[in-house]
């Protein structure tokens, strides 16, 4: 991850410090994180809820 101090800081709320705490592992404090997803607690599967299905090929824009 690049750090750009003075940026705002995605874990604490303040100005980028340039730490690299973010670029930490949740699970292993002591490794940089890799994006294995471990902490994610994922299932061998994911869901989306559908609520609307469009069939006009205007979308909902022709609506207006």
């Amino acid at each position: 991850m690049q750090h750009i101090i003075g940026t705002e800081c995605i874990l604490y709320d303040r100005v980028c410090t340039g730490c690299g705490e973010c670029d930490l592992c949740d699970l292993d404090p002591t490794k940089v994180c890799d994006n294995c997803g471990k902490c994610l607690d994922l299932k061998d599967y994911a869901t989306i809820k559908i609520d609307k299905i469009i069939t006009d090929p205007e979308g909902e824009k022709g609506d207006e």
